[in-house]
């Protein structure tokens, strides 16, 4: 009896085409990225057991496009996703960052242990122990099941460093698309398999990852 998990990335919005870092800033699809939900629907061909979403909205605008005329009313909120907090560097471009918080950033990009931010989660530790403790969570609430999240780029990666134990710097050395899907596999074993990472073949050929 095998558990599958789906993390599936919101669509896009403008703050992604802006190379803004969005983080806990409630920000809306934009006309692009409701069209990406629309073709991450019909990859899944409503063939769902469960949809759970961050309460952001660019998450719920994505999971309740997923539900539509499946056998799900709406999708259930899930807190643990939520995307990371960054604090201060909300709504900068990582240029900004770079700039501004030089320090910061540099430690951000090299702590292998924690992956320390400035405000917000205070580290990627924090985040990666939440969202790993969410979707887990779901795994054992339903297992043999096939269970959709759609969350954030940024704490699905997080999520993936403590489900399978990789350094904090591995947050800098994969991206996830709009509307990406990430599949783990849980089998007798218990232990969590990851079979595809950052699928986007649903979308146009000329998508740009933002």
């Amino acid at each position: 009896m095998k558990t599958e998990l789906y993390l599936v990335r919101h669509g896009e919005t403008e703050w992604n085409k802006e190379g803004r870092f969005q983080g806990c800033t409630d920000i809306h699809l934009s006309d692009e990225g409701i069209s990406q939900a629309h073709r991450l629907k019909d990859v899944f061909h409503n063939n769902f057991d469960y949809v759970y979403t961050s309460p952001l909205t660019r998450a719920v605008q994505t999971a309740e496009i997923l539900c539509q005329n499946s056998n799900i009313v709406k999708p259930v909120l899930l807190e643990g996703v939520r995307e990371i907090n960054f604090g201060a560097w909300e709504g900068l471009t990582i240029t900004q960052i770079r700039e501004q918080y030089p320090v910061e950033y540099h430690a951000w990009r090299s702590d292998e242990e924690l992956g320390t931010l400035v405000g917000g989660d205070l580290t990627l530790r924090n985040a990666s122990n939440r969202a790993k403790d969410a979707i887990l969570g779901l795994a054992e609430k339903h297992p043999g099941k096939r269970t959709v999240i759609v969350a954030h780029g940024g704490i699905i990666k997080a999520a993936l460093i403590g489900i399978f134990d990789w350094k904090m710097t591995m947050y800098h050395r994969f991206f996830l698309g709009n509307t990406s899907i990430t599949k783990i596999s849980i089998g007798n074993s218990q232990v969590p398999i990851l079979i595809t990472l950052n699928d986007t073949s649903h979308l146009p050929e000329e998508y740009t990852p933002a």
